[in-house]
């Protein structure tokens, strides 16, 4: 195969665009029920480290709200305040105070 012909599959392999993973799905998935297509990347990349499935039941709850006005930064709060709250924190009660 000549370098030409490379580039030219190459070109038009970029041009399609291909959904290859589950988590590009559920992220492009996120991305179009929160009206937030900017940001389809973070999404994919919450979508290869969480739930797929309860992120997007997080992502239809909150779409469903009216009085939310951004969408998007809307479920990126409760994504973190969930994980936050499931993560034990560093030091714990080890942790030593000065007196």
């Amino acid at each position: 195969m000549d370098t030409e012909t490379y580039l030219g599959r190459m070109r038009e392999r970029k041009r399609r665009g291909a959904v290859t993973t589950s988590h590009q799905l559920t992220g492009l998935t996120l991305a179009e029920i929160l009206g937030d297509e900017a940001h389809k990347s973070l999404y994919m990349r919450l979508a290869k480290t969480y739930s797929e499935q309860r992120l997007i039941a997080l992502a239809k709850d909150i779409a469903e709200r009216k009085r939310v006005a951004n969408k998007g930064a809307y479920f990126m709060r409760v994504v973190h305040e969930t994980l936050k709250r499931k993560r034990p924190r560093r030091g714990g009660a080890a942790s030593s105070s000065s007196a």
